[in-house]
């Protein structure tokens, strides 16, 4: 079969994950400070060779869902079922109208698979119809009886353990988990199981330890403290930015409009808030400042929202594979009033920049009626952004 052919995903997020402990579905808690079916989703829905992603999820968790993987394309998800096995069917048949050559069958509680193995899998499904990625076992392993005690110690060399995605030819998966459901059959733990069952031959194919798949409190803390180990180059920058007042009835602050007597002159919105914190995270990536990104000669930028400013800021730190740990603004003026509108503001850079409002500050402060602001001839901002890169010389 060739690797051209049409790969589908089916995302498997339907289940309670009760050995994860208290705080909800697993899939829906944060790690690294993103949700865990943001990140087991993302890598397919960006993945060039999978053209739909279908979701299958309890449907008391839509709104969850909505939230968790905002920003990504999927389908429309489909109700999970009282198993595993059944979940995977009713993602199974969502996708029969789209008539994919290969699905691939992935759990939501795997948040840290890589482009390779998703191509790996699309490869080797491609090429033998079943396949799943597999690493080898390094421990021991002990079979033991009803008492505990030791019965037999299997040859780990010809032992693997079992990751997702697991590839297949869609039309052929698609038969043997209808029959299993047709037969009663609702006790298999993979889909390569079912395979096996169906009498197809499954074949094996390089996996990933870091491809592992988040099943009690501890493994949450140890993928926490892994992911803070990787990006230990920590930066803070600052920012600062002003604009004087003109003719208008309005000014925008913080992605905010706010009614005033007066508006700003400025090429774009004048937004100072936003522009501080851009110079700020700019500063912290040692990648210029907002002015040479954007520069104000260029006339495209003319009456532009700021927001977009700042989403591009934000952009810059992901495409260094780092985060943002927090951003904090400064306004410097006498009126409008910023008190009232602070938490406003908060949300508002928030949802801009993808980062929790825990991690965003608005402060405001007067210049006690000295200077340019003092005389309510314009507002300043000062900004600060402190982000997460991965370490590199």
């Amino acid at each position: 079969m060739a690797k051209s052919q049409r790969t589908a995903v089916v995302l498997v997020a339907a289940g309670r994950g009760l050995r994860a402990g208290a705080g909800g579905p697993k899939q829906y808690r944060t790690i690294g400070g993103v949700p865990v079916i943001f990140r087991a989703m993302e890598a397919f829905s960006r993945h060039p060779d999978v053209f739909a992603v279908q979701p299958v999820v309890n449907p008391d968790d839509a709104a969850m869902f909505t939230a968790a993987v905002a920003g990504l394309n999927h389908e429309a998800p489909a109700n999970g079922g009282a198993t595993r096995q059944a979940s995977v069917l009713a993602g199974l048949e969502a996708l029969a109208r789209h008539k994919p050559d290969i699905v691939l069958i992935h759990d939501a509680a795997r948040p840290f698979v890589s482009a390779g193995v998703i191509s790996r899998a699309i490869e080797a499904a491609s090429r033998t119809g079943a396949a799943i990625p597999v690493v080898p076992v390094t421990d021991t392993i002990k079979v033991t009886g009803a008492s505990g005690d030791v019965e037999d110690t299997p040859d780990r060399a010809a032992l693997r353990i079992a990751q997702t995605p697991q590839s297949f030819r869609f039309d052929v998966i698609l038969e043997a988990h209808r029959r299993a459901a047709k037969d009663g059959r609702s006790d298999f733990t993979d889909d390569a199981a079912i395979a096996e069952w169906a009498g197809l031959t499954v074949a094996t194919f390089e996996g990933d330890v870091a491809n592992m798949k988040l099943t009690t409190p501890e493994d949450f803390v140890r993928e926490e403290a892994r992911l803070a180990a990787q990006l230990g180059d920590i930066r803070t920058g600052t920012g600062y930015d002003v604009h004087a007042f003109g003719e208008g009835d309005h000014v925008m602050l913080c992605g905010v409009r706010v009614p005033h007597s007066k508006g700003f002159l400025a090429h774009s919105d004048g937004d100072v808030g936003l522009h501080a914190l851009v110079d700020a995270i700019l500063g912290a990536l040692a990648d210029g400042d907002i002015g040479s990104h954007f520069p104000p000669t260029d006339p495209k930028w003319k009456g532009a929202s700021s927001d977009q400013f700042l989403k591009y800021a934000i952009e810059r730190v992901a495409a260094r594979g780092g985060r943002v740990a927090n951003l904090e603004v400064t306004m410097i003026c006498e009126r409008p009033k910023i008190g009232p509108l602070r938490d406003t503001m908060r949300a508002r850079i928030a949802e801009i920049s993808g980062v929790d409002i825990s991690r965003v500050a608005v402060k405001a402060t007067t210049s006690e009626r000295l200077g340019f602001t003092g005389r309510e001839e314009g507002i300043a901002a000062t900004a600060s952004a402190t982000i997460r890169l991965p370490w590199s010389l």
